[in-house]
């Protein structure tokens, strides 16, 4: 049985990502992204009453009860600071705010992600590789250099073109830059600068770079 070996302390941050098994794709279009993040959205929450596929059956007044409900007077077991997904993989900057948030947040989402991707393109077995990757956030400047590193991603490994990037939709940057707040929480990277315009320039000098380190990665993969 995989073992983790890094342990996950609550009010600590980490750094999660994970990949499609067998490096295959996890999110084949607009609504396999949306349904991720809906899981994100849902999962983070303390308790939630019914599985979330559930939730999806009732009819429109009695579930957006429930999630009106459970924004309103729920708790939550994670706080998600920053994320990204890709193809064929993601990456989310967490604090864990409740014992074994981020372990449940992670199950319950990748087991349901899972029963829906397989239900919708008529597969079985698990979409993510084994147990989700953690890396301990210890520094202020390796967490604010981290949620760099995780919105630049779709930049740097040749998904979008300079010219898309800031319209990406599969990341929390547009959070950063247009100040709405569904699903994560901005001030934690954004009060080390005096406007997300000066957060957008931090990201942006590191963008040549960033693809040079992608390109010397996929030479020595080949």
């Amino acid at each position: 049985m995989p073992y983790r070996f890094i342990p996950l302390v609550t009010d600590q941050y980490y750094h999660i990502y994970n990949r499609g098994v067998a490096f295959q794709p996890t999110f084949e279009n607009k609504r396999d992204y949306e349904r991720f993040l809906l899981c994100l959205d849902y999962y983070h929450h303390n308790k939630v009453p019914l599985r979330l596929s559930k939730l999806l059956q009732l009819p429109k007044e009695d579930r957006e009860s429930i999630l009106k409900n459970i924004k309103e007077h729920g708790e939550t077991i994670v706080e998600i600071i920053a994320y990204c997904l890709m193809p064929n993989h993601f990456h989310l900057l967490i604090k864990q705010v409740s014992d074994n948030g981020i372990s449940t947040l992670l199950r319950l989402v990748t087991n349901s992600y899972a029963r829906y991707y397989n239900t919708k393109y008529e597969r079985v077995g698990p979409v993510f590789q084994g147990v989700f990757k953690a890396v301990h956030v210890q520094t202020d400047e390796q967490f604010i250099h981290l949620s760099r590193y995780i919105h630049l991603n779709p930049l740097v490994s040749f998904i979008v073109k300079e010219e898309n990037f800031l319209s990406y939709p599969w990341s929390s940057l547009k959070n950063y830059l247009n100040g709405t707040k569904a699903l994560v929480n901005t001030e934690p990277i954004l009060d080390n600068f005096s406007s997300p315009k000066k957060y957008l320039k931090f990201i942006l000098d590191q963008v040549e770079y960033g693809k040079e380190l992608e390109r010397i990665k996929h030479l020595t993969l080949e």
